[in-house]
């Protein structure tokens, strides 16, 4: 029997709604009653709103505080890095010893395993400094539009790399995005605030995320699918890279001089930073189980929104109309690719296929 296809009106109310029909398979729960599962999805997408947020804004304080004067994104990424490395053994190990208090993979260090993660770990390397040096030119404000090519570079690479076609709507989707890109980089050059180092920094940073995308689902399975244990050797490889860095960058010698490096408020937002790093990837995880990964995309364009709000109240800035159209169009962009991505995978769903159609054609 053939099945209706879906209006995009309900396909796109089941995506906000985060139904078990919407695209990525949200966590059915039949038997909670409407009110708390909304209380439970509210308080989960209210955690990765704070989380996010808050880590954007501690980073910056990190890298770029006229207070702090501290100008070593290498070590502050490297750092990160480290409390990650050590939060997960911990877990771990705190996992080992109350098995049915915590749930967290058992974790031991494999060379072998090492080395087949490493030519990710690279690219995870790039991607985390890209960003947190984009972050150190550019202000919060801007961030957001100065990364906003993810969604064209995951659009061009799946084509060259993947032989992935894309469909017009989507590309027109990209199209916006580029055009608010230019318009933010243009407007941010009229109000006199545009860094080209901070853009260039950006752009090599959405890069990067598409590289990471892609080649995470190559080196899952030397990880037995985890993404915690490709967590903990994507960091304990950062932290071995990280090192010659570093040195050839003169960091530590810049680390030796600092003002504040005996200062127990400079390690607590260090560290602090280094657990928003980690509970990050602990949010995102929950949102889409709670929800779906179209809907935590859709949360992700409206949390950015928000960000730029706070950040531009926070820092008392003044933007031009253009400057709010820009983000406007990368935000708008961004979020139309994601509708049409999913309202397209759910036609595909929804097709029956040719066995089907010809059971249907059968007369009983």
């Amino acid at each position: 029997m053939n099945r209706a296809p879906l209006k995009r009106s309900r396909i796109l109310h089941m995506a906000l709604m985060g139904t078990p029909d919407a695209a990525g398979g949200a966590e059915a729960s039949p038997g909670k009653p409407f009110l708390l599962r909304a209380l439970q999805i509210a308080l989960v997408v209210s955690l990765y709103w704070v989380t996010s947020i808050s880590m954007v804004f501690l980073n910056k304080y990190l890298l770029d505080s006229p207070s702090l004067q501290l100008n070593t994104p290498i070590f502050v990424t490297f750092y990160q890095c480290l409390v990650t490395t050590l939060l997960c053994k911990g877990l771990s190990a705190l996992a080992a010893c109350c098995p049915g208090a915590v749930e967290f993979p058992s974790l031991r260090l494999d060379l072998r395993v090492a080395r087949s993660v490493l030519p990710l770990s690279v690219v995870f390397i790039c991607m985390i400094t890209f960003n947190n040096l984009c972050l150190k030119y550019v202000g919060v404000a801007f961030y957001n539009v100065g990364r906003s090519l993810t969604t064209v570079f995951n659009v061009l690479l799946s084509y060259l790399l993947l032989k992935q076609t894309t469909s017009f709507y989507a590309l027109l989707a990209c199209g916006i995005i580029i055009g608010g890109f230019w318009l933010g980089v243009d407007q941010e050059g009229a109000e006199g605030t545009l860094s080209w180092t901070g853009t260039l920094f950006g752009v090599l940073a959405s890069l990067c995320v598409s590289l990471n995308a892609i080649y995470t689902k190559k080196v899952l399975p030397a990880v037995d699918g985890s993404i915690w244990r490709l967590t903990f050797y994507n960091n304990v490889n950062a932290c071995v890279l990280f090192l010659p860095l570093l040195l050839l960058l003169g960091e530590l010698q810049a680390l030796l001089r600092f003002a504040q490096l005996g200062s127990a408020h400079f390690w607590g937002m260090m560290t602090l930073g280094g657990l928003f790093g980690f509970a990050i990837g602990y949010v995102t995880g929950l949102q889409i189980k709670f929800t779906s990964p179209l809907t935590h995309n859709v949360s992700g364009t409206a949390k950015a929104c928000a960000q730029t709000v706070l950040a531009v109240l926070y820092y008392e800035e003044t933007k031009s109309f253009l400057w709010w159209t820009s983000n406007m169009m990368v935000l708008g962009g961004s979020s139309a690719y994601t509708w049409v991505r999913g309202w397209e995978m759910k036609k595909v769903q929804e097709e029956p296929s040719p066995k089907d159609s010809e059971k249907s054609g059968v007369g009983v």
